[in-house]
């Protein structure tokens, strides 16, 4: 089961991956940990059925799809999940997010004699658990989550439970699930849809939710809180944006009518006119952006605009997300091998892209040239979200302000597209992209990235040894 959900949840992560298994030992009448994990994707690791039906035995599992943003990218040590065994037991942990507080914990912790055995800041919790003195593992966790500040979404295993656990900002989705009497989590619903699970409600953000044979037999987890509060949550609206897929539920709402919504509101904000006679058509960047498409498309018709959507490029689906390949090298290679046009659709046409954001500029520069070549009348940019500017510290790979091609443009939208190339460029407004996002339950959202906001601050403590990229 975890296999197939790591499956669902590739596009999150296509560095490497893990799984850990928890199975009870009769004869020796103890607990042990399985493990396996490299570098590639899920099916590459997981090639031999034999690590499935002999190797990874037991009654619960978590596993873990890497996308680094804390610690070297090419370190296999940094492969998650991470496991310990100590005076408590053993334990196992797989991390979505950033801790903001990590260097000074970090350097708190080897000045204090712990030995690290990655540069990931998610092996900082399980230093801070297995050096509490709390009587059980799982107020040994909630103490290690009560010192970390920043955006964890946590699946953690030891010997008797599950435990999942979301940071008080509710920064990065997580979901809870039941597969009969079983419990399970996962970031996005996709990966329950796959192996048939229901999905029951979301972690709230500061909740720390135990599953255990208590659990399976009344149905009910118990819950603990990380004893920091927040006003309201943080949760990473670009989540909606690109990073999840669209048939998932994340923050509890449908990805899918989100993009729609903000497709919508980028035509009626920004629309593209259609002249007499001219032929017009709208083509979207594969996949992430299909969705928006389709709302641009509808609202753009719905005020008399005659235009036309297509499928303008062609993806291969054997190569990766560009945007969340480590090496700036790598990105603009995939870029080449990833995406091709169709000719006969673009040539002498009005012909307007619509993508969900531009972050380093890579990709889309590598578009509008291969557009270009298939001879357009005219080429015009439309994106799903306000310009990125700032570098994100909760989870999402652009941690250099210099490479963000809007920070270098000083978010000048002829400045943009004179570098990419096209005939003009608009992006979303910050107010209709928070006028597209549920309000429900109070959700509230970060913009850092956007907006420069940061809900939480990150130290700069020295990290001794760290390779922090």
């Amino acid at each position: 089961m975890s296999y197939y959900g790591l499956h669902a949840l590739q596009h999150r992560g296509q560095e490497a991956t893990g799984i850990v298994s928890s199975e009870y030992v009769e004869d020796k009448s103890k607990w042990r940990f399985n493990i396996h994990k490299g570098v590639g994707l899920v099916s590459d690791v997981f090639r031999d059925e034999k690590l499935l039906k002999s190797h990874l035995k037991g009654s619960a599992a978590i596993g873990h799809n890497r996308y680094s943003t804390t610690g070297s990218a090419d370190n296999k040590s940094n492969i998650q999940p991470f496991t310990v065994n100590y005076k408590a037991g053993n334990l196992a942990l797989s991390h979505n997010g950033n801790l903001t507080n990590f260097r000074s914990l970090r350097a708190k912790l080897q000045d204090e004699g712990t030995i690290f055995q990655s540069t990931s800041d998610s092996e900082i919790i399980l230093h801070l658990a297995a050096r509490s003195k709390q009587a059980s593992q799982i107020l040994q966790i909630k103490e290690a989550l009560d010192f970390v500040e920043g955006a964890y979404s946590l699946v953690i295993l030891t010997d008797e439970s599950l435990i999942v656990a979301r940071d008080p900002n509710g920064f990065r989705p997580l979901a809870l699930g039941k597969l009969g009497k079983a419990f399970v989590a996962a970031s996005e619903t996709c990966a329950f849809d796959l192996i048939g699970a229901e999905y029951v409600r979301d972690v709230k953000p500061g909740e720390i939710v135990v599953i255990d044979e208590d659990a399976l037999k009344s149905g009910k987890p118990k819950s603990y809180w990380v004893d920091r509060k927040v006003e309201r949550p943080s949760h990473c609206i670009f989540e909606y944006v690109y990073f999840s897929r669209p048939d998932s539920k994340v923050y509890g709402e449908n990805v899918d009518k989100v993009r729609r919504k903000l497709g919508k509101l980028l035509a009626q904000e920004s629309p593209v006119k259609s002249k007499d006679g001219e032929d017009v058509v709208v083509i979207s960047v594969p996949d992430s952006s299909n969705t928006a498409t389709l709302g641009f498309v509808t609202e753009s018709r719905k005020h008399g605009e005659n235009i036309e959507l297509e499928i303008g490029l062609i993806r291969s689906h054997y190569v990766g997300r560009t945007f969340i390949q480590p090496d700036q090298s790598n990105r603009e290679l995939k870029v080449k091998t990833k995406f091709n046009t169709v000719k006969g659709v673009l040539k002498d046409k009005k012909v307007v892209i619509v993508d969900d954001s531009i972050v380093r500029g890579t990709t889309s520069k590598q578009l509008v040239k291969l557009i270009r070549e298939a001879k357009p009348k005219e080429v015009h940019f439309r994106v799903t979200s306000p310009p990125i500017k700032h570098p994100c510290h909760y989870g999402m790979d652009f941690p250099s302000k210099d490479e963000l091609i809007a920070n270098r443009c000083d978010g000048d939208e002829k400045k943009i597209g004179k570098e990419l190339g096209v005939d003009s460029l608009r992006y979303l407004s910050m107010e209709k992209l928070l006028e597209a996002a549920p309000k429900k339950n109070g959700a509230s959202y970060c913009t850092a990235c956007f907006s420069g906001n940061y809900p939480v601050s990150v130290d700069t403590g020295a990290s001794k040894n760290a390779n922090d990229d």
